[in-house]
């Protein structure tokens, strides 16, 4: 009897293993002076099979993704005994995985084990990043604040996330997304709660005492990354807000819900900016409230239109067209900035109806312009699409039953897009742009010279215009950089039998440089803002009666 029990509570070594794999789990040891990792179980489903039994720290670190490396080292690195070891890395054809252990024997060694993380309780996880998602972040955040101290959440929001999608592709954005995960973890320790809360936000809880944990956030986030041959340089705007922990601390959600306003508000005063929660800011998202209600009635209302920059032909000084940018003429408010409720408007999903409505009227107003002034010679309007409105149903037929109804001749509608747009699928907005032409509209490409791949595609899209950016125009006269950037796209235009439009053209001196660089159109300031229509009629007739059109000899 006595042997039997001895039998039933000794450990079988093959036995422990099977369990381990049948658990799709494995031991780990690993001991630095050795330059040992020895690994037991399933090592194969975890994906670390080819290093088994035993490899170097080296092998191991090369058989993580490119993104993870870095952990992988930090799992490596000697600590004093004692020290916990919690490091989810992932490995090359595997899931993520949480390497659980302890560091023993006065840092000597280290041993624990490793299982997918779906498969250590751990599941409510970002896939893409492994760092934990919205739930499982506010679930560890009502942890951590039950502690009786100073907390401090901060949420930190990725800039400029879409446009990275439209050039780059979602695929390789979502490379960026993973390698700023792997490097939040890398900052934050686990009981700090490192996450990924939504599409482009990460977000922390730290000890108010710590100190200095959003420039922490700022300086892992803003590292400097390449992805697919392009240095890309993030920028994060932070929100932040401090809270008492222990039994009346607030709730987690209501506390993210707080730091997100604060986000808000950073990202609303430009890239990289921070904010600090505050009473002042509920007023904030009251009015914004108000905003959305009054934007929705604005297009019923008939508030939202079209103003006229007028582009100028630089060779005779004469108005050639406009090009159309929406204003919106609050009942109460007056002119509301463009920055103010272009931005509100996508969010709102409104962009398409926006774009529609820009296209009508537009196009109703240049037939009237035509049929009065026929002395202005072939005017066009142009008017931008939004951001995917090329990928729009039915946008090919909305354009060719708008220049129907309007009358105009072809041509004369001109629609802007920008390479983001068709960077992202190049060959279906190839077709798009060719069934635009073929209804009557002419299209210019917007913003030239700031994308990333359009010279390997230029010549084989329906083009007729480039657009110069604003700022190459600007610095022109002052970064010979510039310069030599704003003569090429206009030899380039040339050379491919394409019209070129400057924008940014604010005084005869830039007019003149642009001329002698042999540039057909100029558009800015220096010529005259976007104009309400009655405006731009009487800027048109100026214009015609004097000959050329007016323009500034400084800039203001």
């Amino acid at each position: 009897m006595t042997l039997s029990r001895s039998r039933s509570l000794t450990w079988d070594a093959t036995m422990a293993i099977e369990a381990l794999a049948a658990a799709e789990s494995a031991l780990w040891v690993w001991t630095p002076a050795e330059d040992s990792l020895r690994l037991t179980g399933a090592t194969h489903a975890l994906g670390v099979g080819p290093l088994a039994p035993e490899c170097s720290g080296a092998a191991f670190v090369a058989v993580a993704l490119p993104q993870d490396r870095a952990l992988a080292e930090s799992l490596l690195s000697p600590k004093a005994e004692g020290t916990p070891v919690v490091i989810r890395l992932r490995m090359r054809g595997s899931e993520t995985c949480l390497w659980r252990g302890v560091w023993l024997e006065d840092g000597l060694r280290a041993a624990g084990i490793v299982a997918r993380e779906a498969r250590s309780g751990a599941a409510e996880n970002d896939s893409l990043t492994g760092l934990l998602d919205r739930r499982g972040f506010l679930s560890r955040a009502t942890e951590i604040l039950a502690a009786p101290t100073e907390h401090e959440m901060i949420v930190a929001d990725v800039d400029r996330l879409r446009r990275l999608n439209e050039a780059l592709g979602h695929e390789r954005a979502d490379l960026i997304l993973s390698a700023l995960g792997s490097r939040l973890a890398a900052a934050f320790q686990p009981d700090e709660a490192p996450a990924r809360i939504g599409e482009d936000e990460f977000a922390v809880v730290v000890r108010r005492d710590a100190g200095g944990a959003a420039e922490r956030m700022r300086d892992a986030l803003q590292q400097p990354l390449r992805v697919a041959g392009f240095d890309i340089y993030p920028t994060v705007s932070i929100g932040s807000v401090v809270c008492d922990g222990g039994a009346d601390a607030p709730d987690a959600a209501e506390l993210l819900r707080r730091a997100e306003l604060a986000m808000g508000q950073a990202k609303a005063a430009g890239r990289g900016g921070q904010a600090a929660y505050g009473r002042a800011l509920e007023r904030d998202s009251l009015s914004r409230l108000a905003m959305e209600a009054d934007l929705r009635n604005a297009f019923v209302r008939g508030e939202i239109g079209p103003f006229f920059q007028p582009i100028v032909n630089l060779n005779t000084g004469a108005v050639a067209g406009f090009e159309a940018l929406a204003r919106w003429r609050h009942g109460k408010r007056g002119l509301v900035p463009p920055d103010e409720f272009l931005s509100l408007t996508e969010e709102m999903g409104l962009m398409h109806e926006l774009g529609l409505m820009m296209m009508t009227q537009s196009a109703r107003q240049l037939a009237e312009w035509l049929r009065r002034h026929p002395k202005a010679g072939r005017l066009f309007c142009s008017v931008n699409l939004s951001v995917g409105e090329i990928e729009r149903p039915y946008l090919v037929e909305d354009v060719e039953r708008i220049i129907k109804e309007a009358g105009l001749p072809r041509g004369a509608l001109k629609l802007e897009v920008t390479e983001g747009d068709i960077m992202r699928d190049t060959e279906a907005s190839a077709k798009v742009l060719r069934r635009l032409k073929e209804v009557g509209a002419s299209l210019a490409l917007d913003d030239f010279g700031t994308g990333f791949s359009s010279l390997s595609y230029l010549a084989r899209l329906p083009f007729d215009t480039l657009k110069i950016d604003r700022y190459f125009v600007l610095t022109m006269d002052k970064d010979e950089g510039s310069a030599k950037i704003v003569k090429s796209v206009v030899n380039l235009g040339r050379d491919l039998a394409l019209e070129v439009v400057a924008e940014g053209v604010e005084n005869a001196h830039l007019a003149g440089l642009l001329l002698a660089d042999h540039c057909h159109y100029g558009q800015g300031f220096g010529y005259a803002p976007a104009l309400p229509p009655q405006e731009a009629e009487v800027y048109l007739n100026e214009s015609l009666a004097d000959g050329a059109a007016p323009i500034k000899q400084r800039s203001a």
